[in-house]
């Protein structure tokens, strides 16, 4: 039987593999089998967080809202608060709504009053 040298495809893909996992500790950065089960792992955690980032952070803005509109007694609640924005057709959205709310104490109070009224 003649011998066989192999190409350069499956050292070009362990390599790609292995530039992933550069920052990986231990085995996980060393060897084949355990880099392609923690690169699996890795991009299924990306994939799952990308969504669940997106739910945190609107409860953050939600949370900061909420207690804003509490400690300066504009509106009973954020509920309220966001049900009246809808009814006057407002667009401004819970991200913009936090930053004013922590950033700029005043004018939230000023906004939610003229809204309220």
């Amino acid at each position: 039987m003649t011998r066989v040298k192999r190409g350069y495809i499956a050292r070009r893909r362990r390599t790609k593999i292995r530039l992933f996992a550069s920052s990986f500790r231990g085995a996980h950065s060393r060897l084949t089998r355990t880099i392609t089960q923690q690169k699996m792992r890795a991009l299924v955690s990306s994939y799952r967080d990308r969504g669940r980032q997106k739910r945190d952070f609107r409860r953050l803005w939600i949370t900061r809202i909420n207690a804003v509109t509490r400690e300066n007694e504009i509106s009973s609640s954020y509920s309220r608060l966001i049900h009246t924005l809808y009814k006057r057709q407002l667009l401004l959205n819970r991200k913009i709504l936090a930053q004013i709310a922590i950033l700029n104490k005043n004018c939230f109070s000023i906004i939610s009053k003229k809204i309220i009224k």
